[in-house]
């Protein structure tokens, strides 16, 4: 067998490269073997990865049982709650492109034969997934875990109870006291965000198209079931790399359709919308906005998990996961795909058996009788968007289903804040944050904060929100986020003005503001860009080169 890793040890004139690795502690053996980087997004900065450090031991430990050489190295990673509501949040989608970035870099200057990745969070999965495809070679994913849910006033809470708790104190709905227990319970320790969020809608869309292990999406970061599917995949990833399966055999048109379902049939985060087509561009692939739809059209949505239902990833994972779920969907599915056990889907799926049938049952509907009949996400057009928007259909109360409002208008997240923080939003209002897209931002922030605060003030099921920047997967309500063309680029929501009625169809997938063209019309021809250039910054780069939204937000 032929490996890429040759052309560090092999050769005369490899006799100075192989003494740098001596020096590292290699062995003459060693030289023989595979050597797998091990890509590890561990930091001290996101609960989601203070763990990941231990769990690399063991996919080395695997690695090195099944006859490799594993070497670890680490990627950047921002914590998308820590960097929530300020400057900080244009950097996290920006951040996607440098992950993926970096480990292509890594990888091929140290010509790794295979690769097995551990991410864990927003951004960081995709970015990953990315690298993925962009290398093809041999690849196995262990997503790093959910967090459990805390526990406040016998309820079981996640980081969503605190952002809504800051809404929900300052209408006098909670006190000081209630907050602060909040704050210090919410969060139970090492993992990602409790509810289907961004983070654990991607651990689930990274299992469906069959780059983990079954059961690896939903499997906690504290259970030890973690770590023996870690170093299980350490040991996988040289069965890969002996039969030469790559990304790309793995990660086909099919296999993404496969995770679209899937994210339809949970009701995942609208970043999906994203970061699938980002995933599916780095492996030579092209996924239009409008497919999303068409999935969600003919995809029933199964399980009610946080924040549009009550359930945790804890009641999903208990349920028997992702296995569990395509189960359910069955032949809607192209089970033919191969996965990095080495087998088909149909193969892994067939060998599934839930541990917990009542619970299964219970927390994961079936077909015939779904909890929607429609998939998680919509796709609304309209003069609005006429390139399209997204919004989490089935976190949308069914009296805001279809919604007419006067428009209230801010030109940044944070102008938005001061207008609901001082009460000045009122039911009925649909309330429009522009600029935050990802030239205008720069960089797409998520507008969890402004969300959270109506959801705590008592508006989630009376008042709208529209943005051309985007949502945490945490945010529910009639939120519409990734509206295209953006602000900065002179889309429709740049001409929005105090007042103007806006009317949302979600069921038709309409998305529109009641104003005469020719009005538009002479609006567009004085409007002026207020969008300064990013200077001397990782943002100026990515400012001048993104894309749009509704394309992935790819840099181009």
């Amino acid at each position: 067998m032929t490996l890429r890793s040759d052309e560090v040890t092999k050769g005369l004139e490899r006799a100075p490269h192989r003494s740098l690795l001596k020096a590292m502690g290699i062995i003459d053996n060693e030289m023989d073997r595979p050597f797998i980087g091990v890509v590890n997004s561990w930091s001290e900065l996101i609960p989601g990865h203070i763990h990941l450090d231990k769990l690399a031991e063991s996919v080395k430990a695997g690695i090195r049982l099944a006859g490799g050489v594993p070497f670890e190295f680490s990627t950047i990673g921002i914590c998308d709650g820590i960097a929530m509501g300020h400057e900080g949040m244009k950097y996290s989608l920006p951040s996607r492109e440098l992950i993926r970035d970096t480990i292509e870099l890594m990888v091929q200057a140290h010509r790794f034969d295979g690769m097995v990745m551990i991410p864990t969070c927003d951004k960081i999965v995709p970015g990953h997934l990315m690298a993925a495809g962009r290398l093809d070679i041999p690849t196995a994913v262990v997503t790093g875990g959910p967090m459990l849910p805390g526990f406040v006033d016998d309820e079981e809470r996640d980081l969503i109870s605190v952002f809504e708790g800051v809404g929900e104190r300052q209408n006098n709905k909670i006190t000081d006291e209630k907050l602060k227990a909040l704050e210090d319970c919410s969060c139970s320790g090492a993992g990602s965000c409790a509810g289907l969020f961004t983070a654990n809608t991607m651990a689930c869309v990274t299992e469906a198209l069959g780059m983990s292990l079954p059961g690896c999406g939903t499997t906690h970061a504290v259970d030890a079931k973690k770590f023996r599917l870690a170093k299980e995949t350490g040991m996988k990833i040289m069965e890969l790399v002996e039969k030469d399966i790559t990304a790309r055999q793995i990660v086909t048109p099919e296999a993404i359709d496969n995770a679209i379902i899937l994210d339809m049939a949970i009701g995942g985060s609208t970043n999906t919308a994203l970061h699938l087509p980002a995933i599916a561009h780095e492996f030579g692939q092209d996924l239009p906005l409008d497919r999303f739809d068409e999935m969600s059209r003919t995809t029933p949505h199964l399980t009610n998990l946080r924040p549009g239902g009550n359930h945790f990833l804890l009641d999903l994972e208990r349920a028997g996961g992702v296995p569990a779920v395509m189960q359910r969907l069955g032949d809607m599915l192209s089970l033919d795909v191969l996965t990095v056990t080495g087998e088909t889907m149909a193969r892994n799926l067939e060998s599934f058996t839930p541990v917990n049938p009542r619970t299964n049952a219970s927390v994961i509907k079936t077909l015939d009788d779904p909890i929607h009949p429609e998939g998680g996400i919509a796709i609304l057009k309209g003069n609005l968007a006429p390139d399209g928007s997204v919004i989490k259909q089935t976190a949308v109360h069914p009296d805001m289903m279809v919604h007419s409002g006067p428009a209230r208008v801010f030109n940044s997240e944070e102008e938005s804040m001061h207008a609901i923080m001082d009460r000045q939003i009122k039911a009925g209002d649909v309330v429009v944050i522009r600029y935050e897209g990802p030239k205008g931002g720069p960089g797409m922030r998520e507008m969890l904060s402004p969300t959270s605060a109506i959801a705590g003030m008592g508006l989630i099921d009376s008042v709208a929100l529209i943005t051309d920047g985007r949502f945490s997967g945490g945010t529910r309500g009639p939120c519409i986020g990734h509206v295209t063309p953006e602000a900065a680029q002179g889309g429709p929501i740049a001409l929005v003005e105090e007042g103007d009625t806006i009317e949302i169809d979600i069921p038709n997938r309409l998305l529109d503001i009641k104003v005469p063209g020719n009005v538009l019309e002479e609006r567009k021809a004085r409007w002026k860009n207020p969008v300064v250039e990013t200077k001397k910054s990782y943002l100026a780069r990515y400012q001048r080169y993104v894309g749009t939204a509704s394309r992935g937000s790819i840099l181009e």
